[in-house]
């Protein structure tokens, strides 16, 4: 069954490449367009979607506010933002409004294919150092989450799961957790799996957010004190 996307820009002309990269996938189908954010939300009402591209600046709605709408409906599509560099603020307040996740828009489409795939299968679907990167620069603009952690809900962790966590959240992958913690990436993912059932979050993203808010991430990437 192929992958149905969603497209959403203000630029018709990024449309059509993305489009056209998608359309040469036998997995991939490419079943809507819009060009803002209230257009594309209209579009959901009557179309079934698994995955939006979704951009961040746009005309009436923009990405980000219209992310946060269709994350708050139940059997959401995915959502995976777009963005440049100079606009990873909108990035960073799109995972915060519920995107899996974001990708730039000059990402090689190999790439951008991968993250497709992972998005729609529940996967992560940004690199870990991108993740790290983005956060790193915004982090001052997250609530100060002082010495400990304000999040009860860390408490319950095992200290195995918060060491994954920590390790997550600093922007590493599951491979190279299991390679710093002597483990298998099988049970690496189990860990995170449990995380995320115990946390209530959605994936590994809000992982990386969470721990950025509470403190138990500083700037920089490294563990809080």
């Amino acid at each position: 069954m192929s992958i149905r996307v969603m497209l959403v820009d203000d630029q018709v002309l990024l449309r059509t490449g993305f489009r056209m990269v998608l359309a040469a996938q036998p997995d991939m189908e490419v079943v809507a367009e819009a060009g803002d954010g209230a257009e594309a939300i209209g579009i959901l009402r009557s179309t079934a979607v698994d995955v939006v591209l979704m951009d961040v600046r746009m005309p009436r709605l923009d990405g980000v506010e219209a992310t946060r709408r269709i994350c708050a409906e139940p059997n959401a599509p995915k959502v995976l933002i777009l963005t440049t560099f100079d606009l990873d603020e909108y990035a960073f307040s799109g995972l915060k409004a519920g995107a899996s996740g974001f990708m730039l828009k000059d990402v090689p489409p190999g790439e951008l294919l991968a993250a497709i795939r992972s998005v729609h299968s529940g996967d992560a679907v940004v690199a870990p150092s991108t993740t790290r990167r983005l956060l790193d620069r915004f982090s001052p603009m997250l609530p100060s989450g002082g010495s400990e952690p304000t999040n009860k809900a860390v408490d319950r962790l095992t200290e195995r799961e918060r060491e994954v966590m920590l390790l997550v959240a600093q922007g590493l992958s599951n491979g190279e957790i299991a390679a710093r913690l002597v483990l298998s990436e099988a049970t690496v993912k189990t860990h995170v799996g449990r995380i995320l059932t115990k946390l209530n979050l959605r994936d590994r993203v809000q992982v990386v957010v969470l721990a950025y808010e509470t403190g138990l991430v500083r700037a920089g990437g490294g563990p809080g004190k």
